[in-house]
């Protein structure tokens, strides 16, 4: 899924960021956001963002060199800067660091998605691509059929997915499909899914500041009360308390 990560302090301008590109061609990018330095590394290390869009003043940390601290996970990643700061040695900075854009706040919606169809197409296009090529590659294999549906539901998890529906895919009974399914994975179907749909959301309560009536949309819940249950039922704790015991963990280990 593509996704765009925020670095700013600034919340309106996080605000009109968000109204530009739910307003374009681009309103189907997940946005993140982090208004510290510290929070955007934590982000950055559970996850691989499409792009990152950050501002030079950062409580923490000068924006730069959180930029090129990004860039050591992840060399190719697409950075854009932006900053109210109209100072040449900021953009030699970005330049020097391999940045691939600096933009002047207020930012108008004519740059930022132009820029954005500079930066950040080739590596959505790459991405789908991507995304396309392992569904393709999913191979039924008659032979393994709890295999093969234990890795589509891995690709769409947070899709409407049944028991018939999964077992139809591989030829099976949803009787033979159920009972074939909880001896070879050693719980039920609905068991598994729930499972699944809770590790992706973990992922996101972790890397994200999401609501989590999003976060439970996003990980294929109907609901986020069912999402709590089912959450609390798995992790011994609510998605809220989990999100801020992991936060408070990771922030004293650093």
């Amino acid at each position: 899924m593509a996704e765009l990560l925020i670095v700013d302090t600034d919340s309106s301008s996080i605000s009109d960021i968000r109204h530009i590109v739910e307003n374009s061609a681009y309103s189907f990018l997940r946005i993140y956001e982090a208004n510290t330095a510290q929070r955007a590394m934590l982000m950055l290390k559970q996850s691989r963002p499409s792009a990152l869009l950050l501002d030079v003043s950062l409580p923490d940390m000068d924006g730069i060199t959180l930029g090129k601290n990004a860039l050591q996970l992840y060399p190719d990643l697409s950075i854009i800067v932006i900053t109210g700061l109209k100072m040449f040695e900021i953009v030699q900075s970005a330049i020097n660091a391999g940045f691939s854009a600096y933009l002047l706040k207020p930012l108008t919606k004519n740059q930022l998605l132009d820029t954005f169809d500079r930066v950040l197409k080739p590596v959505i296009k790459k991405e789908i691509n991507e995304t396309v090529n392992d569904e393709d590659s999913i191979n039924f294999d008659l032979r393994k059929p709890i295999q093969s549906a234990v890795q589509y539901i891995q690709l769409h998890y947070n899709e409407s997915l049944t028991l018939k529906n999964i077992a139809d895919k591989v030829y099976l009974s949803p009787s033979y499909f159920s009972k074939l399914f909880k001896e070879e994975i050693g719980m039920t179907f609905v068991e598994y899914l729930s499972w699944i749909r809770v590790h992706k959301a973990k992922n996101m309560l972790r890397m994200t500041s999401l609501p989590i009536d999003v976060i439970a949309n996003n990980a294929g819940f109907a609901n986020s009360s069912y999402f709590a249950t089912t959450f609390k039922k798995i992790e011994g704790k609510t998605p809220t308390q989990y999100r801020e015991h992991f936060f408070w963990d990771q922030t004293e280990k650093i």
